[in-house]
């Protein structure tokens, strides 16, 4: 079913394309196009969305959408990507950042509106639908997030009337559609904030008041991509089913290095046309200039971990190399890049480029980047890791579309 909804969509791109400009923009031999339309070999899944951006407009293809789905606190669209690989249609947008906005539109031609501010969204005016996809606010539940706001004297969690009742948002959608299935995803610290408490109350709010049956699990983004990213996942369905965490399949974390999304300098780099040459300078193979770190930078950074070390805490840079895992991105990555810092021989680290942080999240290279620098360093440092949704989406679709895996006696069943 996969391949055939990537072979619908390479079969209307083909209306408007030839297989050669299909084949550049997929970054795959022009013979690979053939063999996929003579269905000699199934494309991957991963193609539907670099597809889905060739065509006019964002339409879904004739019977071939298997569920619908909304994409709300939506930012740039990681969740939304596998959901639409396994065949999903995305019915209903919401993301208030007009610059997430941007690079959303970039990738997502839709053919519906981005609604802005959820808060103002009546739950009536959104689009029925099978899946209802969320990765609300973090910040009052983050580690980062509650130790700001205690010093700034303010509440957080869902005393927080701007972003802690956001969740609630979520829940009266779930109430008045009530989807087959959610998927919400927030920082792992949300698990034990407020002594629990906080969590406590989602759960009840969920289990309770929305009855559904609801699993959740901390997932390292480690399995998939060269970077330490703990993130809380949370399913719901709205029937029992025989759903288990022990169905996905999380490669070792050993087997990921930054060799993987760090730029190539031995000519392999692949050409990237919409990047325009912004991060990476392909005659003299090298990144950029401007994303090594000026002298007064370096030494100010190295001062500052000094003087941290003495005191016994440990503050200070992530410098790391090719054969390394990095640190979380943060959303703060564009302040100075301290966090993930990349060793450069008989000169000053740098940081990762746009490009990179985009790899290092699991979104291919098809992903278009539209806005500055540190606009795109905030978007990815608030993203999801990719391939973790795309795991998560791989062992749901059953639970979504097929109607015998909807009872628990039936978990024999789960290939």
């Amino acid at each position: 079913m996969q391949a055939n909804h990537a072979l619908a969509y390479l079969d209307a791109a083909r209306k408007h394309h030839s297989q050669a400009s299909i084949a550049r923009h997929l970054q795959v031999d022009v013979r690979t196009i053939r063999r996929w339309e003579a269905r000699q070999s199934p494309p991957p899944p991963y193609v539907v969305h670099a597809l889905q951006t060739l065509l006019p407009l964002q339409l879904p293809i004739a019977n071939e959408s298997a569920f619908t789905f909304v994409d709300l606190f939506a930012g740039i669209g990681g969740v939304r990507l596998p959901f639409e690989e396994i065949g999903g249609h995305c019915v209903f947008t919401s993301e208030w950042d007009k610059y997430a906005q941007k690079t959303y539109l970039a990738n997502f031609p839709a053919s519906h509106q981005i609604a802005g501010d959820i808060t103002q969204v009546n739950e009536r005016d959104v689009p029925d639908h099978d899946v209802l996809l969320a990765g609300f606010p973090c910040q009052p539940f983050s580690i980062a997030g509650v130790s700001k706001k205690n010093a700034l004297g303010r509440a957080h969690g869902f005393a927080d009337e701007t972003q802690g009742t956001l969740f609630f948002d979520v829940a009266r959608i779930i109430a008045e559609k009530k989807p087959r299935a959610f998927v919400l995803e927030n920082v792992k610290n949300l698990h034990t904030h407020d002594k629990g408490n906080t969590f406590r109350v989602i759960q009840r709010v969920l289990k309770e008041d929305l009855r559904y049956n609801v699993h959740f699990k901390i997932i390292d983004g480690a399995h998939f991509v060269p970077q330490h990213r703990e993130r809380l996942l949370i399913v719901g369905f709205r029937e029992p089913v025989a759903f288990d965490w022990q169905i996905l399949n999380l490669p070792s974390k050993e087997d990921r290095r930054l060799s993987e999304i760090l730029h190539r300098t031995d000519g392999g780099e692949p050409l990237i046309e919409h990047d325009e040459g912004r991060y990476f300078d392909y005659a003299k193979r090298c990144v950029m200039p401007r994303y090594t770190l000026t002298d007064h930078l370096w030494n100010y950074l190295q001062r500052y971990a000094e003087k941290h070390q003495a005191k016994g805490n440990g503050f200070g840079f992530g410098l790391v190399g090719p054969s390394d895992r990095s640190r979380t991105l943060s959303a703060r990555y564009y302040k100075d890049g301290s966090e993930i810092l990349i060793k450069q021989a008989r000169k000053n680290p740098r940081r990762l480029t746009p490009r990179e942080c985009a790899r290092l999240m699991g979104f291919p290279d098809t992903f278009k980047i539209p806005v500055s620098d540190t606009r795109a360093y905030k978007q990815f440092g608030n993203s999801v890791v990719v391939p973790v949704i795309r795991e998560l989406a791989r062992v749901l679709r059953p639970f979504i579309c097929e109607p015998e895996f909807q009872h628990p006696e039936l978990a024999a069943l789960i290939p």
